[in-house]
């Protein structure tokens, strides 16, 4: 079996938790293969007395990987989900961050989780990615998020008017600083904290939140994911911030932009001892009302 490392970099106290991992990944004769950056970080502080195959990159990672283990927080999972791209490799994701939506398996657990990679009793959960088509190339190889496509003015500049299609019929304008079109697992994201409601990450849907709306009987909508979502941008400068997950890039307002469905899924790790209304309550802390 051979399970992939991926990490930003992990914090001194967090050393005898790699440590951890490595001692559990041999005891099922597991084979780690690390991220070369995350490998080059952690050599000379870690215990590592073996030699380990490293990737550079998502052409390094074939068909002989099991799994995916991302070390950190979200934007860590964020970072795995743009290196396994359509080889449906499952993600596992440690939180070694804080607050954990996506990385939801706590450090405590790593020993289980192991163990449930092992003997396969582990649940696959697909979540549904939203691809950016564009009338000039942007963001790569990598035209896709999991959790948001985001279109924001830039600094301190005027708010920009969003004018927003649906499968070619139009469906509002958007007077605001931004406009955020989430996936189900986005919608615990920067839309949940734009006001918008939270979405199953089964629900096959789209939810499109404004960022501080100028008009207050604008709310966020939910519409189902076989729609095109198409925009027209207006504003008074040239150019406006378009955003997948952590990404961005400068566009012009002359560009044109639409998002859909993509073509393929992420499939992400869950221990049967945890779901999603779990989540919901461990994060949100949902249910800690004393009146409850």
């Amino acid at each position: 079996m051979r399970i992939a490392i991926y990490s930003r970099g992990i914090e001194n106290n967090q050393q005898n938790d790699m440590q951890l991992l490595l001692q559990e990944l041999k005891k099922y004769n597991i084979e780690p293969v690390f991220y070369q950056d995350f490998f080059n970080q952690i050599y000379s502080s870690v215990n590592i007395n073996t030699s380990y195959s490293t990737f550079n990159s998502s052409d390094d990672l074939d068909k002989t990987i099991d799994c995916i283990i991302s070390l950190g927080g979200d934007g860590t999972l964020l970072d795995t989900v743009t290196l396994i791209r359509d080889k449906e490799i499952p993600i596992l994701g440690i939180n070694y961050g804080r607050l954990g939506f996506l990385a939801s398996i706590g450090k405590e657990d790593l020993h289980n989780a192991i163990k449930a990679l092992v003997h396969q009793t582990y649940v696959l959960e697909k979540r549904t990615l939203i691809h950016l088509d564009a009338s000039v190339p942007l963001f790569g190889e990598v035209p896709y998020a999991f959790n948001e496509l985001t279109l924001h003015k830039k600094d301190s500049s005027s708010m920009i008017k969003i004018h927003t299609y649906l499968n070619g019929e139009f469906l509002n304008t958007y007077w605001a600083d931004g406009l955020i079109v989430a996936t189900p697992t986005g919608s615990t994201a920067y839309s949940l904290s734009c006001n918008g409601p939270v979405v199953f990450p089964d629900s096959g849907s789209f939810v499109i939140t404004p960022v501080a709306p100028h008009n207050l009987n604008i709310r966020p909508i939910v519409v189902p994911d076989n729609n095109i979502i198409s925009f027209e941008i207006e504003g008074r400068t040239d150019s406006f911030i378009c955003a997948l997950d952590g990404r961005r890039e400068l566009v012009g307002k002359e560009i044109q932009l639409a998002v859909r469905k993509e073509n393929f899924g992420i499939n992400l790790v869950r221990l049967n001892e945890n779901n999603f209304l779990q989540t919901l309550r461990n994060k949100l802390s949902w249910g800690l009302d004393k009146r409850n």
